[in-house]
């Protein structure tokens, strides 16, 4: 397994990169077989420590946790606790979606633009002379070609409120996303017009 650990303006030590790459060995190891990749991003908000844990799976999913804690080393184990807990939760269907999948997930690309927020940028904000948008960040994102239960497992997996994915079904571009109710929706806009 290729563990990547890195800080945000904070060192981390050789004491603390150890400990992770052990911790995650062993608890991925618990799930999986075969190496996967895993980028862990300790940072710091006021007083307490974040932790940013995402891990590549053999199967093409991606499961992502975040922790925050006064110490450094309580940040990585709540993080890696919700990893577990979302693990343990889909391990049958990770392992079923490998199998039942004749092909790797396969992503496109698509450019992912910032834009503007607008009139919240004090009094002497000009309000533009057109609705376009003020583009502030342009970058490349992957979208996934997925069926619609594994777009869902992703997205929970990476603990996102919204996942854009193609859908393996009939290659148009759909959209998961997860209500004010607690239900997950669906929008498939394939053949409206």
């Amino acid at each position: 397994m290729r563990i990547q650990v890195s800080g945000k303006h904070i060192d981390i030590g050789d004491a603390l990169r150890t400990h992770v790459e052990d911790r995650l060995s062993e608890s991925v190891g618990k799930y999986f077989d075969r190496p996967v990749d895993a980028v862990v991003t300790f940072s710091k908000d006021r007083h307490e420590f974040v932790s940013d844990s995402s891990v590549h799976l053999p199967t093409g999913l991606i499961v992502q946790a975040k922790a925050r804690a006064g110490e450094v080393y309580a940040s990585f184990e709540g993080a890696l606790d919700r990893m577990e807990k979302q693990l343990r939760r889909y391990k049958r269907r990770l392992r079923d979606h490998h199998r039942s999948r004749e092909e790797p997930i396969t992503a496109m690309e698509a450019p992912t633009y910032i834009l503007d927020g607008g009139p919240d940028h004090g009094p002497d904000y000009d309000e533009p002379e057109s609705l376009q948008p003020v583009i502030v960040a342009e970058m490349e994102t992957k979208v996934p070609h997925l069926s619609v239960g594994e777009a869902v497992m992703q997205m929970e997996l990476a603990g996102a409120h919204l996942l854009v994915f193609r859908n393996d079904a009939h290659g148009g571009v759909n959209v998961v996303y997860t209500r004010d109710d607690g239900n997950i929706g669906w929008i498939d806009p394939r053949g409206t017009q």
